[in-house]
């Protein structure tokens, strides 16, 4: 069950961060962080990419102030990062996102 919350913020749109298994399906978590103008927009923004079971139920990982400025400061307002948590990795523009293996 895929981990995490959302933040609104003063001017009425969203940060959502959520936690999925890798589409490169190699057992790995990938956090998500999206800005949007609301909660069903930043979801539709990662089904569009091909993570179709997206769903955000309560707010129990909330996106935490440095990831707030990280999706606010990038053009796209669509990050990921593979180790949530982990200072050493630096998030990543969703276009940079490994796509699945082929079969």
């Amino acid at each position: 069950m895929p981990n995490g919350g959302f933040c609104k913020l003063p001017g009425g749109s969203v940060v959502v961060a959520i936690g999925l298994p890798s589409p490169a399906r190699d057992g790995a978590t990938v956090r998500f962080l999206v800005h949007a103008a609301n909660r069903a927009r930043a979801l539709t923004r990662l089904r569009n990419l091909g993570l179709r079971a997206v769903y955000l139920r309560g707010n129990t990982e909330p996106p935490t102030p440095d990831e707030v400025t990280a999706v606010l400061h990038h053009p796209d307002g669509l990050l990921w990062r593979s180790t949530p948590g982990t200072a050493q990795e630096l998030w990543h523009p969703v276009r940079s996102l490994p796509k699945e293996p082929a079969a």
